[in-house]
């Protein structure tokens, strides 16, 4: 069986057909999904969702480029959230984004603050979104880092450098479609050298189809196309990718 980590199912063209989306997964042994909240109006088409599908989790977060527009949401805010729902399984995402800066850096990285805070107090991982914006996320993290804070770096692409700084504050790593563009040949280095157990896979859907399904909107049925690739290159059975990644996704987030 497979857990798709990261996916947005509250998104229009998949919210809106989401019993075929869901059965075009099952047929693809898509076992567990985990939605990914962005905003506090995601956040209340995710309740409608896990409540529906027993195999449907959820999270609460604000994504980077929105926080300058929930400035108000602190830990105990986000605490609050979680504690009302038992299907709420994680913080995020969260993170930095320098790459677009839709919100200020400042703005962005208090928000991540208040969230890592969050998901110590509750001992529930944090899904963390990063680009262009290594050091300042590693320090944040590194900064933060205790036994109470698990963390998963969601849709990675970063460098090597920047992989081994996350495994050494033993950090879970999540791989996408990414893996399986032709432009990926150095990700393809660095996803060789992270160990399987601290790998995850997801679709990020409805972004980022792999290959040979680019140009169309994801969902995750499609995790197949990335299962394969990382089996190519971790050198393994795709059953064993689709086990250890999914063992690991139960372990972090406490799946019995």
């Amino acid at each position: 069986m497979i857990t798709d980590s990261h996916c947005h199912l509250d998104y229009e063209n998949l919210y809106n057909h989401l019993d075929d989306v869901i059965k075009r997964a099952k047929t693809n042994l898509v076992s567990n999904l985990l939605t990914i909240c962005t905003t506090l109006e995601s956040f209340e088409k995710i309740k409608t969702i896990i409540n529906k599908y027993n195999n449907i989790f959820g999270t609460f977060g604000i994504h980077p480029h929105e926080t300058k527009k929930y400035q108000d949401v602190n830990k105990e805010f986000i605490i609050d959230n979680v504690n009302n729902n038992k299907k709420i399984i994680g913080i995020g995402e969260t993170g930095l984004d320098y790459y677009y800066n839709h919100s200020d850096k400042k703005i962005q990285r208090k928000s991540f603050v208040e969230h890592i805070n969050a998901a110590k107090e509750l001992n529930i991982p944090i899904i963390v979104h990063t680009r262009n914006a290594e050091d300042d996320t590693f320090d944040i993290l590194k900064e933060s880092s205790d036994k109470n804070l698990n963390i998963l770096i969601h849709c990675f692409t970063g460098s090597l450098e920047f992989a081994k700084k996350l495994l050494d504050i033993n950090c879970y790593i999540s791989v996408s479609g990414i893996i399986t563009f032709n432009k990926s040949k150095e990700l393809l280095k660095t996803v060789s050298y992270i160990p399987i157990e601290n790998l995850l896979v997801e679709t990020d859907s409805p972004y980022l189809s792999p290959s040979p399904l680019r140009g169309k909107p994801n969902e995750p049925s499609y995790i197949v196309h990335t299962i394969n690739k990382l089996a190519e290159i971790k050198k393994i059975s795709k059953e064993d990718v689709a086990k250890k990644t999914t063992a690991n996704f139960n372990k972090l987030f406490k799946i019995q």
